[in-house]
């Protein structure tokens, strides 16, 4: 995903929390109920910057860092979404913050997914952007495969803008991404568990997406209780950053309904 910082912007200069076994980074913006962000992986807060302006005259945003991404460290060098999902909650229990909203986009969505399905009183709404329930074989392929020199090269720049200590991080975290091609446990959601969530959700999914097809979005879409879908024409793999695409303007008249 191409992600654009406009250096205009006044981003705080973030904070340190110690969770359990790691260190946690994440930045605060804005006033009003809380809105939980989470980006997608070998991402960081910075995915989040060209939107948390807007996003911030509405929300107090919690923009943070999962274990082993950005300025977060990850001791055990190993990363799944369900202790990514523990991870944040024991962050907001820090906050002492109980009821929240939520967006995450792909490795994000599916963090969400394991919040919301495991304490599901305390998301009121949440955006899920090109998340999944399950690993299809396609993505799985792509996982295994994947190497710094082969990915595309916004991924790239993504991973070097984010990886705050250098190359070594690089390359633990594509390790980690190597390692979801053969895990068949950590997402791993059928349609009763989907169907346990309480909060409004608003799934996003490009129609051209290369590692999760529409077809598992909409299956989310159709398990989720009180969910609405969102397919973008000609959209990839996160494709929120295009702009022709209302990304931010759609997002918070969902979650003001």
């Amino acid at each position: 995903m191409r992600t654009k910082y406009s250096p205009s912007q006044k981003l705080s200069s973030g904070h340190y929390v110690q969770i359990d076994d790691f260190e946690m980074y994440y930045e605060e913006y804005g006033k009003g109920n809380p809105m939980l962000l989470l980006h997608g992986f070998g991402g960081c807060t910075k995915n989040w910057h060209p939107f948390a302006n807007e996003l911030s005259k509405h929300y107090h945003l919690i923009v943070v860092d999962l274990r082993g991404h950005g300025n977060s460290t990850n001791p055990q060098e190993k990363f799944t979404h369900r202790q990514a999902a523990n991870d944040v909650f024991l962050l907001l229990e820090k906050l002492k913050i109980k009821k929240f909203s939520a967006m995450g986009m792909s490795s994000g969505g599916m963090t969400l997914l394991h919040m919301a399905t495991s304490q599901p009183n305390r998301i009121n709404s949440m955006v899920l952007i090109s998340a999944t329930s399950h690993f299809p074989e396609q993505a799985r392929i792509i996982m295994g495969r994947a190497s710094f020199k082969t990915m595309p090269q916004e991924v790239k720049e993504m991973y070097k803008e984010c990886a705050k200590r250098g190359d070594e991080q690089i390359q633990q975290l594509i390790t980690q991404f190597n390692a979801f091609c053969d895990d068949y446990d950590d997402m791993n959601f059928d349609n009763k568990s989907l169907s346990t969530i309480k909060a409004r959700t608003l799934i996003i999914h490009g129609d051209r997406d290369n590692f999760f097809p529409i077809e598992i979005a909409e299956n989310i879409y159709h398990s989720i209780p009180n969910s609405e879908l969102w397919i973008i024409p000609n959209g990839e793999h996160v494709p929120i950053y295009d702009s022709n695409v209302p990304f931010t303007s759609t997002a918070l008249q969902f979650l003001k309904t």
